[in-house]
């Protein structure tokens, strides 16, 4: 992870494909080669070598394989878009070599730092999102065999979905014990349970290093809502984290509740840390505030041997400002981390009914 740039001025022997809906396959010269079928295609006239085949259609409860790379190499970057409302019912996964299980699994907006089925402007280092729903991510991902990418729609409608995702054919050096593989897992928690903390992970096993995570957080009470400490729990950890906190605003790069000027969230984005959303109840029906926030360590991974376990309080105030409050919020979370494989299978994504954002 150090140094995104470091390896630009090296010339070794790479090959550089890329997939889309133009070249499914990534194939030398096998891009822009669909031929439109009829009138209702807006190429119809303009034919093969035109603009014919840029998106897809996925059907309701449909998995479709985006990519399937064979041979060894790393994933430089993934850019995809859809209309926002399908931000939660399309869900990313990539599986690594020939695993049977994935090594990401999210939901697309969270996976993009946009919570709540909300688009947001997002410009930090790995992921980036742009003008008008352009989603970018930047994570290098190495792969000593094999890279396959699916996206399931587990929405009740046909969705269209653009994407492009660029890489290398290239020696990543090592044995595949000694490369670290990229990670990704979607949670979330609604309600809370009262006077538990929220995991954001606690399955991970293996020698790698946590380089980041995306929060969504609903406040269901009023008042603030982000008195609540970070913990990292590294190799067998038990009572006690190695790495403690000091506040969740602290955590994302923020001081003092977020508020600037007095009564009011302030919005930013930048390379390693944001909260990218504030997004505040408006007229008779929506009631709650819903906010987003990430942190990427770019510079300052978190290296573990054996495992690691993450989880993060929810706590407001009562009393007068004079003690401290166990919350009941709406929690959602997306994990970045790097690991040796194998991994140990993720708990089983929520159901469409847990995804869906009232």
């Amino acid at each position: 992870m150090n140094g995104f740039l470091s390896d630009l001025y090296r010339l070794e022997h790479r090959v550089s494909r890329s997939i889309s809906a133009e070249n499914p396959n990534g194939e030398k010269g096998g891009g822009a080669m669909a031929v439109p079928k009829d009138t209702s295609n807006p190429a119809f006239s303009l034919g093969q070598g035109w603009k014919v085949r840029p998106s897809i259609q996925i059907q309701p409860e449909e998995t479709v394989i985006i990519a399937d790379i064979q041979g060894e190499g790393i994933i430089r970057s993934m850019w995809m878009t859809c209309f926002p409302e399908t931000l939660r019912w399309l869900i990313l996964r990539i599986y690594w070599d020939d695993e049977k299980e994935p090594s990401v699994e999210a939901p697309l907006g969270d996976f993009f730092c946009c919570g709540w089925s909300t688009p947001s402007y997002v410009a930090s280092l790995p992921i980036n999102v742009n003008p008008a729903g352009g989603y970018n991510c930047y994570f290098p991902m190495p792969f000593k065999h094999r890279a396959r990418i699916t996206i399931e729609n587990v929405g009740k409608k046909e969705q269209m979905y653009f994407y492009q995702i660029n890489y290398d054919l290239c020696s990543i050096g090592g044995e595949k014990e000694q490369v670290g593989y990229f990670h990704a897992q979607f949670r979330r928690t609604n309600p809370l349970t009262y006077g538990q903390p929220y995991v954001l992970a606690d399955n991970i096993e293996g020698c790698g290093q946590y380089v980041g995570a995306f929060m969504g957080w609903q406040a269901n009470n009023n008042y603030w809502w982000g008195e609540g400490e970070i913990k990292f729990y590294i190799d067998d950890d038990d009572k006690f984290p190695t790495i403690c906190g000091t506040g969740t605003e602290d955590y994302f790069g923020g001081a003092w509740s977020f508020e600037e000027p007095k009564g009011t969230y302030k919005q930013y984005s930048n390379l390693y840390c944001g909260l990218n959303q504030v997004l505040c109840p408006s007229g008779a029906y929506k009631l709650n505030q819903r906010f987003g926030m990430y942190r990427f360590h770019v510079t300052d991974s978190i290296y573990f041997e054996k495992n690691l376990k993450v989880t993060m309080q929810a706590l407001g105030w009562r009393n007068e400002f004079k003690e401290f409050l166990p919350l009941r919020d709406d929690i959602s979370s997306v994990v970045y981390w790097y690991q040796t494989e194998p991994h140990r299978s993720y708990d089983r994504l929520p159901c469409r009914d847990e995804l869906e954002v009232i």
